[in-house]
């Protein structure tokens, strides 16, 4: 990722006359496959060809998700049974630490957007720290380029493979990174936290997913030590021009999709929060997806459910020097497959709102 202000989305160059672009999405069975197939099935540029999941081989879609039983999509295959001949974009759904291997052996003419965390964290050192391994693929990994639409378009524009931003980094950087640019918040200050609903979690079955273990209550998890609080300062490092840390500290809500992010910073250089806000007007104005709401007006999950945008908005404190900015998404479209189609979108020259013209789904 390079830390340059966001460029508006650029005039579609894809044909539309042209055939299709044949897509597979691996890891179809869960959550995000799901997700890419709902909002895929709308986009008016690709044709689903080829679908894997390795304990639903073998299934048809409407078995797995009923809720896609009558879009004719293609039967869940083994990932060994798949024809590439027959694919030209890869989305990869797959857990993390599985898809350096998957990835590496995938034809170098096939352009694939990521979804695990596999390839978001440049420095394969940290990666091993952070997830427990070594990277398997470090090649693979100093030509992926970390996919946060808005802001580094042109990396996604010429990119073979795109690191899809896990959901609380992008629901934390989309606001955060304009202002480091800007020069108006303290580097060294800042302090996030943010609610998640349990889908984030993925669909295998978890003790700690089930519904007696989340319903009527809330908690928090991976205190001082979730695995996107390097992504998240990785990102903001770049902007501020100096490595940095964060307290980011995430919170399991009782509710199947969204993030809520409320994050704290010290102003700087005479700042205040309106010119903070103005800023982030200013930087988002003419994106189609990420919103600056009305001043006063409040984010809320479920202003964003089912849809692909992200808005925001920032208050002032009342500790002086300081402000609140709060942002939500959909963990599962902003936060996930909706972005990762965006990216999908700019790299092959689509329309960059093609297929995510959805809107929220409210109450």
């Amino acid at each position: 990722m390079t830390a340059t202000s966001p460029s508006p989305p650029e005039e579609p160059s894809h044909d539309p006359d042209t055939a299709p672009v044949r897509v597979a999405i691996l890891g179809a069975s869960g959550y995000t496959g799901a997700e890419l197939m709902r909002l895929l099935l709308r986009h008016p540029g690709v044709q689903i060809t080829t679908l894997t999941g390795e304990r639903q081989a073998g299934r048809p879609v409407a078995e797995v998700f009923p809720h896609l039983a009558s879009f004719g999509l293609p039967d869940l295959v083994k990932m060994e049974q798949v024809d590439w001949a027959n694919v030209d974009f890869v989305f990869c759904a797959l857990p993390h630490g599985t898809t350096q291997d998957v990835i590496a052996a995938l034809p170098k003419t096939i352009k694939v957007c990521d979804l695990s965390a596999d390839f978001r964290l440049a420095n394969v050192e940290t990666y091993a720290k952070w997830y427990g391994h070594a990277h398997k693929a470090p090649d693979l990994q100093r030509e992926a380029v970390y996919g946060l639409s808005e802001l580094n378009r042109t990396g996604v524009q010429n990119a073979r493979l795109v690191a899809n931003p896990g959901c609380y980094p992008t629901s934390a950087q989309l606001p955060l990174i304009p202002l480091l640019l800007a020069g108006q918040v303290e580097a060294q200050e800042i302090i996030i936290d943010a609610k998640s609903g349990v889908s984030g979690a993925g669909r295998d079955a978890k003790q700690a997913n089930l519904f007696g273990e989340v319903a009527e209550g809330i908690h928090p998890y991976g205190i001082a030590s979730h695995r996107h609080a390097p992504e998240i300062e990785q990102g903001l490092s770049l902007a501020a021009g100096e490595p940095l840390l964060v307290a980011f500290t995430p919170h399991l809500m009782p509710m199947s999709r969204g993030i809520l992010a409320t994050t704290y910073v010290r102003l700087k250089g005479g700042a205040t929060a309106a010119d903070l806000r103005a800023t982030l007007a200013e930087t988002y104005a003419k994106e189609p997806f990420v919103k600056v709401l009305p001043e006063g007006i409040a984010p809320q999950t479920r202003h964003v459910r089912g849809s692909n945008l992200c808005l925001m908005n920032v208050f002032a404190d009342r500790l002086p020097g300081r402000a609140i900015i709060v942002s939500a998404i959909d963990n599962l479209v902003k936060g996930a497959s909706g972005q990762a189609i965006q990216n999908m979108n700019i790299m092959l020259g689509f329309d960059e709102t093609a297929g995510l013209e959805v809107v929220p789904v409210y109450p």
